[in-house]
């Protein structure tokens, strides 16, 4: 399994627009991936393409995110999602 950490950079976290943004972009990749908050059990992880698994994570501005893949395509499936949450997507 691979993993990325990452940071939001949104200023509202992972809510309406940004979470919209990142759920297209998640759903779009070749593997299935989870996002979860650093520090949780990857048990806890949720599904990083469904928005309101994104909205109910909770991620604020500043908070650290897990991400998970496995199969073919996972390492730049996860660069992609982390780059997109290491940028203020408010300010798109």
């Amino acid at each position: 399994m691979t993993e990325r950490r990452a940071t939001i950079a949104s200023r509202v976290g992972l809510h309406a627009r940004p979470a919209a943004i990142f759920a297209k972009a998640a759903g779009a990749q070749p593997v299935p991936v989870t996002i979860a908050m650093d520090g949780e059990p990857a048990e806890e992880a949720m599904d990083a393409s469904s928005i309101l698994s994104l909205m109910s994570l909770g991620a604020s501005h500043g908070d650290v995110v897990v991400l998970r893949a496995e199969g073919d395509g996972a390492d730049d499936a996860l660069e992609a999602l982390a780059g997109l949450l290491e940028t203020d997507l408010d300010a798109e």
